[in-house]
Formats: structure tokens, C-alpha cells, sequence
């Protein structure tokens, strides 16, 4: 009750959450904060407010409840069909372009599963948000999350041939610093990028024309010519097959990046959240449809 009560911000709107009285659940909070000794809410005329204990106490309930949660649902489900809403984070650009497009086979295969999907790019923290599963693509923050790697993503430069016809083709890493870059807002490497040639690498500092927050964003920018960028090849790889864009520097190799399943526990996993990590795992297991120019439909590894 009292979590109910903090994420909804009042007293009514939990009980109505939790189809009980306003009495029983203010009652039942009050008797919490005498068994504890402390004030979990500062309660005014118009507002209700954590205190400090009560923020400090918020997280690890939530992790109980949610704890408690998969462990009900995963002995119902032992010896069921996969089935119940799943809920699932993934950043923008590839939940749009990949995921989402393997949803109708995915349904197909586990008709009882509803996903609740939550596209971007923001690291949203997988309790708080009441995920099942999250997919990050990249470096990992050290944390207690369950990682699986189903799949790795490369990153290219890439550029429009009308571009490079106007403003010439970089020979040499260092060429990139005159040229009109547009730039992943997200990025941890800003405006630098480093690229590598053997065991020999180079470091170049970009300037930007266009910085966005989605790689989606660039690419209609490079589509347009209005400069180069290292984008993920799963976004560009039917553009370079079909002549659409070009490679800038092909010679030269960007650090790869993982895509990843993370869940808050290896133990009580949902059968559901497990179907679906088995699915992602055939669906984008290597060499990726992308990596041949590709789309999800022409997929080299549909799910068996």
C-alpha cells in the first residue's frame, strides 16, 4: 500500500488502484510508519510528499514487489504456454527498425503474450519502470542485471555520393575534421571518434553540423547530404546495398558494440520473458541480416 500510495501520489488514487477504501489504505500506512518509528509522507492540504525515509525505502520495496511478483507468476506458469503481458524496453532506432518488425512472427509463435513495449534511448532503470526485459546496445554500467548478448551491432561512416561529389572523399582520418559531421547527441564520444587500421588507430576531432538524439534523425540528414556520420550499420545497411549512401573510409574499423538482454533476475524468469530472449537470440544472432544489406523481411535468421 505504501508504494501504491507514493507512485500515485495520493492517498485516493492508490485506493482506487487497489480497489480499497482511502480509510483502510491511509490506516494501513499510518500503522506502518508506527511499527518503523518514522514519517514516510508529509502530508498537506494539496500535496503529499516522501520524506527522506520514505524516498530511502521506496526502491527496495519496489524490488520486493516486483521480486514477489515473477516468483507468483513463474509457478503459475511452470508447466503452462508461455502467456500474460511482457513488457519490454529498447532504444528508438532499433526497436523501430528490427524489433517491431518481428513482433507479428514473434505473436504468431506465442499467441497469449501481450507486449507492452517501451521505445527509448534514455537508459531507463528496468525496476522503476516494471520491465520483464530490457535491450541496450553498447557499454554497460556495472550493475546486478542479468546480461545476455543476442547479437552485435558495427557502426560505419557513411555519407550521400551527392556530398562527397560537392566537398571531395576523406582519404585519411584526419581528412574527417574538414568535414561537416553530424553527430549522435548520445554518444560517450561526443565529437571524437576513433578509428583503427590494424594495430594502428587515429582519434579525430569532429565539426558538428547536425547533432540528434536519434539515429533515425541522422540518417534522413544523410539522406539529404548534409554531411558524415558514424551511424550503426542496422540503420544504413539497405542504403549501402542499394547505392543510397556510401561508405567513408572502409578501410578503416570503428569499435563494434553489443546488443544486449538485461532482466533483474536469473531466478523466477517469467516463461514468457524467457520465450522472448530465446526469440531476439535466433532473430539477430550472427552475421545479422543487416550486415548484408538486409531488412527484418528478407531476415538470413527467421526464428526456428
Amino acid at each position: 500500500m505504501f508504494a501504491a500510495v507514493a507512485e500515485a501520489e495520493g492517498f485516493s488514487r492508490a485506493a482506487r488502484r487497489l480497489s480499497l477504501s482511502k480509510a483502510a489504505v491511509s490506516t494501513a500506512v499510518q500503522r506502518l510508519e508506527t511499527r518503523l518509528g518514522v514519517r514516510l509522507f508529509q502530508r498537506t492540504t494539496r500535496k503529499l510528499h516522501l520524506t527522506a525515509a520514505g524516498a530511502s525505502a521506496l526502491p527496495h520495496i519496489q524490488r520486493a514487489l516486483l521480486a514477489a511478483r515473477d516468483a507468483l507468476q513463474a509457478a503459475s506458469e511452470m508447466q503452462t504456454s508461455p502467456r500474460g503481458v511482457l513488457r519490454v524496453n529498447a532504444p528508438m532506432s532499433f526497436g523501430l527498425l528490427h524489433l517491431t518488425p518481428a513482433l507479428g512472427a514473434f505473436a504468431r509463435a506465442f499467441p497469449e503474450i501481450e507486449v507492452d513495449l517501451v521505445l527509448d534511448d534514455r537508459v531507463l532503470d528496468l525496476v522503476e519502470g516494471g520491465f520483464d526485459l530490457a535491450l541496450r546496445i553498447g557499454a554497460l554500467a556495472d550493475s546486478n542485471l542479468v546480461v545476455k548478448r543476442v547479437g552485435t551491432s558495427r557502426n560505419v561512416i557513411v555519407a550521400h555520393p551527392d556530398y562527397l561529389s560537392q566537398v571531395g572523399t576523406p582519404e585519411q582520418p584526419a581528412d574527417l575534421a574538414e568535414h561537416a559531421a553530424l553527430l549522435y547527441s548520445l554518444s560517450q564520444s561526443g565529437p571524437r571518434w576513433t578509428l583503427s587500421r590494424g594495430s594502428h588507430s587515429e582519434t579525430v576531432r569532429l565539426k558538428p553540423r547536425l547533432t540528434a538524439n536519434s539515429s533515425l534523425a541522422l540518417h534522413q540528414a544523410l539522406l539529404q547530404g548534409l554531411g558524415l556520420a558514424r551511424v550503426p550499420l542496422f540503420v544504413v545497411g539497405t542504403d549501402l546495398k542499394q547505392g543510397r549512401l556510401v561508405r567513408v573510409l572502409p578501410e578503416w574499423q570503428l569499435p563494434d558494440q553489443g546488443i544486449f538482454t538485461l532482466q533483474t533476475t536469473r531466478e523466477h524468469v517469467p516463461v514468457r520473458t524467457r520465450a522472448f530472449q530465446e526469440f531476439l537470440s535466433e532473430r539477430f544472432r550472427e552475421p545479422a541480416y543487416w550486415e548484408n544489406g538486409l531488412g527484418p523481411e528478407c531476415s538470413l535468421n527467421p526464428p526456428r
